[in-house]
């Protein structure tokens, strides 16, 4: 799932995608995702599931909100379009200000099934 999410955003923030939080120091605009629970597939026959849901919040950080917004939306499009994702937009964007850096930020999150 990782695999293909980054593959999904890289285009997008100069390229400057990371999984959990990005360094110290990163430039923006930038993009950071993280998975952060999902529904658990559970069988009556004790069987194990060969896929699974994942719940990630995907974070845009920009020196703007337009900007913000604007890469914000392009990645929900890119996620929605990657067939073996199987992505479900659960939240609309939400904005955000990181008040330390003044960075301008959206949230959102998605369903995977993978």
């Amino acid at each position: 799932m990782e695999i293909a999410v980054l593959g999904a955003l890289q285009e997008l923030a100069v390229g400057e995608v990371f999984a959990d939080v990005a360094p110290v120091g990163t430039a923006p605009p930038y993009i950071t995702f993280q998975a952060v629970g999902g529904a658990p597939i559970n069988f009556l026959d004790g069987g194990v599931p060969s896929k699974e849901l994942t719940r990630v919040q995907v974070n845009v950080w920009a020196t703007t909100r337009l900007e913000a917004t604007s890469i914000g939306k392009q990645a929900e499009n890119a996620l929605r379009v990657v067939a073996g994702l199987q992505t479900t937009v659960l939240t609309g964007r939400i904005a955000t200000l990181d008040e330390p850096t003044g960075l301008r930020g959206t949230i959102q999150d998605f369903e995977f099934f993978t």
